[in-house]
């Protein structure tokens, strides 16, 4: 055998044995039972700010609130947004708060498999036990269907689950949640919610190649949202540029409305019809406050 043959038999060997390696990586840290006792209330509202409703029910279809199934095209492939409903075969419903809380702040399934980052669990991670019980006693509310959604349709190599465990080595960030001391009550709730729940860079920032969020370049929008959709700009210079105003925002964050008269479309027009337009006045001028004065 010659001796390149060597060289290629082993790196086929190495790159094997990395793969396999990577396979068997373990991902996140264990969560503990929460025995903190839920509030409805409160976690049906997170869940509206956080856009529960809106990513995980086929509307267009007629599905059941929740049930998942709404398509998701991406330069990567079309995702479906699984069953979150009570039902034990295709939804949560044998699933632990243990189960949830990985899920929710770690981006990993009960079965230990990484989720892709169109579930926006980034955003998350800083959400406290309370957050977890309180939304998991809204989810045990929601009627069980019994529906899968279908499969992810991703071409390879993106539909090699495991890679996602290097994607998440090389981008995964903590939310920008944490107070600033000097910032009032009003900006710093602002702050928790736009950097948090409401994952609003999620779709306001440009992505790399291989579909992660550049950081240096939050809030500036992006030109290439799945679907063919844009996201303007909301960092506060460009905000204050166009004319916009906090209680312009508010509003707009609770009617769809701009200052101009027109109205949000596509994927924001979602954004407001089932999520923000549920949260109270403080909240969205807390939101409202935050995007307009921020140092990005």
């Amino acid at each position: 055998m010659r001796w390149w043959h060597w060289i290629i038999g082993a790196g086929c060997v190495g790159g094997i044995g990395v793969v396999a390696a990577t396979i068997a990586w373990p991902i996140g840290a264990s969560e503990t039972e929460i025995s903190l006792a839920g509030d409805v209330d409160r976690g049906s509202y997170l869940a509206r700010a956080s856009g529960c409703i809106a990513c995980h029910t086929n509307f267009e279809s007629g599905g059941a609130p929740l049930a998942g199934g709404a398509p998701l095209k991406t330069d990567f492939g079309t995702f479906y947004p699984p069953n979150l409903t009570t039902d034990a075969e295709h939804g949560m419903g044998n699933w632990t708060v243990a189960d949830f809380a990985r899920a929710v702040r770690q981006g990993i399934s009960p079965d230990g498999d990484p989720y892709y980052p169109t579930f926006t669990y980034p955003f998350y991670t800083n959400f406290t036990d309370q957050d977890i019980a309180d939304l998991w006693s809204a989810f045990q509310t929601v009627p069980a269907v019994n529906v899968p959604a279908p499969a992810h349709d991703v071409p390879f190599p993106f539909d090699q689950r495991w890679g996602m465990k290097l994607w998440r080595a090389a981008f995964l960030t903590e939310p920008f949640t944490a107070p600033e001391a000097e910032k009032s009550d009003v900006w710093n709730r602002g702050k928790l919610l736009v950097n948090g729940a409401a994952h609003c860079s999620a779709c306001h920032t440009t992505r790399n190649v291989v579909g992660a969020r550049i950081v240096a370049e939050r809030f500036s929008g992006n030109d290439a949202l799945p679907g063919g959709g844009k996201a303007p700009s909301i960092r506060s210079g460009d905000l204050l540029s166009e004319g916009w105003t906090v209680d312009d925002l508010a509003y707009a964050l609770r009617s769809g409305i701009t200052p101009s008269g027109d109205v949000f479309g596509g994927s924001m027009a979602e954004v407001v019809r089932y999520g923000t337009s549920f949260l109270s006045d403080a909240d969205l001028t807390a939101m409202a406050t935050y995007l307009m004065d921020n140092d990005i």
